[in-house]
């Protein structure tokens, strides 16, 4: 998708930015490889820290050393587990006087992708910059929100994906005019009850008409 974007953009340099929804590994390492910066909220997958345990990133990784280093200092060191990650644990776990806060199994198992160094480099940029992920919310959440206030509570009228789509197309053209509209009256904003004068035509136009473009 970002790759698409920079091509349609017609720029050289562009960075992705989305919600924890799109995170996939592979896709944020074919971002980099394309010279493409890109910022994605990591999703919670584990449950450990809502149960008053260690969670993963309590967990730090030398890379010099290729170890991680757990809070009483202890290495896990690593094998092989299949072809893409490494497997990282500790013989130490057994008498570890925390271990109840850390796991219940016999001992704390980290896996750690190929390409993992490609996701911490990401997370460092989110760490050090985490209003861009506010900015994202702000500048792509709320046109939704806006155009489903605008359809109402039975959103599409059409059926059939040819039929949508141009609905939906005509809705997005008459926010993009709204927009358009706010620039040019910077005292209104795209909710606001005077702008929607300019999509009441097309809500009152017969659904064969308003596809048809008449």
């Amino acid at each position: 998708m970002a790759i698409a974007a920079r091509k349609t953009m017609g720029v050289d340099k562009i960075e992705a930015i989305a919600d924890k929804g799109y995170f996939k590994s592979e896709e944020i390492l074919t971002c980099e490889t394309a010279d493409i910066t890109a910022t994605v909220s990591k999703p919670v997958t584990s449950g450990a820290a809502a149960r008053g345990r260690f969670d993963r990133a309590d967990f730090v990784y030398v890379t010099n050393k290729d170890v991680y280093v757990c809070s009483v200092g202890e290495h896990l060191t690593s094998e092989l587990d299949g072809k893409v990650q490494r497997l990282y644990y500790s013989s130490f776990c057994a008498g570890c006087v925390i271990k109840d806060r850390c796991t219940p199994s016999k001992e704390r198992r980290i896996r750690r992708w190929k390409h993992e160094d490609v996701l911490e480099r990401m997370q460092q940029r989110i760490d050090d910059d985490p209003s861009k992920l506010a900015l994202r919310s702000m500048t792509v959440e709320h046109p939704y929100g806006t155009i489903k206030a605008w359809m109402g509570n039975t959103h599409f009228k059409m059926r059939r994906l040819k039929n949508v789509t141009t609905e939906m197309a005509l809705h997005v053209l008459a926010y993009n005019m709204t927009r358009v509209k706010y620039h040019w009256h910077t005292d209104l904003h795209p909710s606001d009850e005077g702008l929607t004068d300019l999509v009441r035509p097309l809500n009152q136009l017969p659904y064969q008409n308003r596809l048809l473009g008449r």
